[in-house]
């Protein structure tokens, strides 16, 4: 059996699809692709596919992640491209790579968010991020499958910058664009509950919804603050893996297919 983990982005109007949504058109593109997917064992077997980490519901991403387990091997190369020919425009299947280690779920540790404030001048949002930053803890409120929970959105935040937008609105009404990498906790964190602690700390209330976005998501550097590709640590065990197969030379390894 052969695991593919793949990259896949939500983009535009598509954004607003349900985890949900996305799984019923992936499987449906598996179906119009003739991927030779591998099944679950029981009485209703089931596409044997793992989602890890969906962006909530009306969030763009350019690094969304899932897992297939397939029956007969096939090159990720041709793979990619079969599945992203069958899926909507908006919704693009933009990497693959052999599952070559465990753990990959582990791996999304942090994401990137891009959170565009149309109508919020540049030094408005600077001024409320800083009063953000310098809180110990921001409580914030949210309906959880749970019920209402209470928790605090300040500590998951490794980063918060603001810096100048263009507006995608007419006019000339300013545009801040906020930045921000956060941890992956339990309860997650998300750029919506950042947005409630800035209102409840500096009263930062943008006049329209924000437009967010996620980058990226992957490993935390601790160190720099900064979230790393998933996928390397396949990569490199793909190329030790065809450096040291007979008659092969490490300069030749393939990588993983993108478009």
């Amino acid at each position: 059996m052969q695991r593919v983990r793949l990259r896949y982005t939500k983009r535009g109007r598509l954004r607003f699809t349900s985890h949900r949504d996305f799984q019923r058109a992936f499987e449906r593109a598996l179906r119009r692709s003739e991927v030779p997917m591998a099944y679950s064992a029981g009485f209703t077997p089931h596409p044997r596919v793992s989602y890890a980490n969906a962006a909530p519901t009306g969030t763009a991403s350019e690094a969304e992640y899932l897992e297939i387990a397939l029956a007969e091997p096939r090159e990720p190369a041709e793979l990619r491209a079969r599945l992203d020919e069958s899926l909507p425009t908006g919704l693009d299947i933009v990497e693959a790579v052999p599952a070559r280690t465990g753990d990959f779920a582990d791996r999304l540790a942090a994401s990137v968010w891009e959170l565009r404030l149309d109508g919020v001048p540049v030094a408005t949002a600077r001024q409320a991020v800083a009063v953000f930053l310098a809180a110990d803890e921001v409580m914030v409120r949210r309906q959880t499958k749970k019920g209402i929970r209470d928790f605090d959105a300040r500590g998951a935040v490794v980063s918060l910058t603001a810096d100048e937008g263009g507006s995608d609105r007419p006019g000339s009404a300013p545009c801040a664009i906020l930045r921000l990498v956060v941890r992956h906790t339990t309860p997650a964190v998300r750029p919506d509950d950042v947005l409630s602690g800035l209102r409840a700390t500096a009263d930062l209330a943008p006049p329209v919804p924000a437009a967010v976005t996620r980058l990226a998501q992957g490993p935390l550097d601790e160190e720099t603050g900064t979230v790393l590709d998933p996928f390397a640590p396949d990569r490199d065990a793909a190329q030790a893996a065809f450096a040291t197969a007979p008659g092969q030379s490490p300069a030749a390894a393939p990588g993983a297919a993108g478009q």
